[in-house]
């Protein structure tokens, strides 16, 4: 643990992951300080770094999201930043890593159907000329 977080602090960020838009004086409350007092502490937990932002978590599936996947695949080297690059600006793509394990990248992709994530995945591959490409359709989240 970091020496400039504290047990306080802990008890904040688990408030937060649980629901961000929570009351300060609701925070307050429970960890028995001042709405101020949290104030101050959500200024340094965000000027340390420590808090990057506050996001919004969306239920895809009722947008008409149907089919999700997460997607391991490899690429030539020296297109690795071009291909991670375009995959971020791509709204339906929810996360993209750059990996040490099986592949060299992995992404979560949604799509409205199985067609319209394998037409994704077709020019994925085509556009790319990835290799080793391995979608793993989402049956169930478990946990987010």
């Amino acid at each position: 643990m970091s020496s400039i977080i504290d047990e306080k602090d802990l008890e904040i960020l688990k408030m937060l992951e649980s629901n961000a838009r929570i009351p300060l004086t609701r925070i307050a409350e429970k960890i028995g300080m001042s709405d101020v007092a949290i104030r101050k502490r959500l200024k340094k937990l965000e000027d340390e770094g420590i808090i990057k932002a506050y996001r919004l978590r969306l239920d895809h599936t009722k947008l008409g999201y149907r089919a999700r996947a997460i997607i391991g695949f490899n690429v030539e080297a020296s297109r690795l930043l071009e291909v991670v690059r375009t995959l971020s600006e791509n709204p339906n793509v929810k996360f993209v890593a750059i990996t040490s394990g099986d592949h060299m990248v992995v992404a979560d992709c949604w799509a409205r159907d199985n067609m319209e994530l394998e037409a994704f995945v077709n020019e994925l591959k085509t556009k790319f000329n990835i290799r080793d490409l391995m979608p793993s359709l989402v049956l169930e989240m478990v946990k987010e």
